[in-house]
């Protein structure tokens, strides 16, 4: 068997879940080789090199592939995946994003969000916004297959001495074009790959509480911020913080959730968490059913305390 994986990058490094998806190829078997799309992107591809358990990495670079759009990178996909039997790709944005299109275009089904690999083409997702898991087979020649990252132990980003081979790069298709970019910049720890992480939903009122309620807690933590839908929604906090079924997958060490009352679609972002705490003035909350320690008051009575008690601690 042969193993495609592609790299989740930032044209200068790999990202982690680049780690967790090549963790679940090796579950799979089989030579694995990733593939880096992008423009001036020799670190990338030189990083990847390095990904312990890797045999080879592919470099396409191109102008047109430096925004990761869709199709352009979908077509660098198409151009060689019939050389192997499993192409796999991180279930993040960009994934979720290129390989339905790659599915599509080889006509085959594809495999969503894997927790687990039972056998080169039995795979375990979940379903009903995680309350089951399915357990699937492929007949399929070729599986594509996107993996939920917190379902595999990242593989070590060092160890690994594969070559670098760079391959042809189709013709631009000039479907999408790049407009802009916002990114957030935060000196906190990115929200998916974060040990510890502060969580608001809509008991926190507003944004300004986020900001006085919630920051020093995760800057005494060493914590990321999220936030539930309904405090992305009504507008407290920036999308990018939602963590949830529509928003991003964590499993932290430590998940505390701050007026959040336990919906099925955020729960299933983060019940995988190893320790949830949750503080809410509802003591028939939801969230208080998988939660391993629960606090019930006033949010803003609380946290504060909380934070002069890990100040004295400290």
């Amino acid at each position: 068997m042969t193993i495609l994986v592609l790299a989740e990058h930032d044209n200068k490094s790999v990202k982690k879940a680049t780690l967790n998806a090549v963790a679940a190829a090796q579950k799979i078997g089989g030579d694995i080789a990733v593939l880096v799309a992008g423009h001036q992107a020799g670190e990338a591809a030189k990083a990847a090199a390095q990904i312990a358990g890797v045999k080879k990495v592919l470099h396409a670079d191109a102008p047109h592939l430096a925004d990761f759009l869709a199709e352009n990178v979908t077509a660098v996909v198409l151009s060689i995946a019939k050389g192997y039997t499993h192409v796999l790709a991180p279930s993040t944005s960009n994934g979720k994003n290129i390989m339905p299109r790659v599915a599509a275009l080889l006509d085959v089904q594809q495999i969503s969000d894997i927790v687990a690999v039972e056998s080169p083409d039995t795979f375990v997702r979940p379903i009903y916004a995680g309350n089951a898991l399915a357990t699937v087979k492929s007949k399929d020649p070729i599986k594509v297959i996107t993996v939920r990252t917190t379902g595999f132990d990242a593989v070590a980003s060092t160890g690994g001495s594969s070559q670098v081979e760079t391959i042809p790069v189709p013709e631009d298709k000039k479907l999408s074009a790049f407009v802009s970019r916002e990114v957030s910049k935060s000196e906190r720890p990115e929200l998916t790959s974060a040990k510890i992480i502060v969580s608001g939903g809509r008991g926190m009122a507003s944004g300004e509480n986020f900001t006085k309620v919630l920051e020093p807690l995760a800057d005494k933590l060493g914590a990321a911020l999220g936030a539930s839908r309904a405090a992305v929604d009504a507008g407290f906090v920036p999308n990018d913080w939602q963590v949830g079924q529509t928003g991003k997958i964590v499993a932290p060490d430590l998940y505390v959730a701050v007026g959040i009352s336990g919906a099925i679609q955020h729960l299933a972002g983060m019940k995988d968490s190893r320790v949830i705490v949750a503080i809410n003035k509802d003591e028939e909350a939801p969230i208080f059913q998988i939660a391993d320690y629960g606090l019930v008051g006033d949010l803003f009575q609380i946290v504060p305390a909380l934070v002069e008690e890990l100040k004295k601690a400290s």
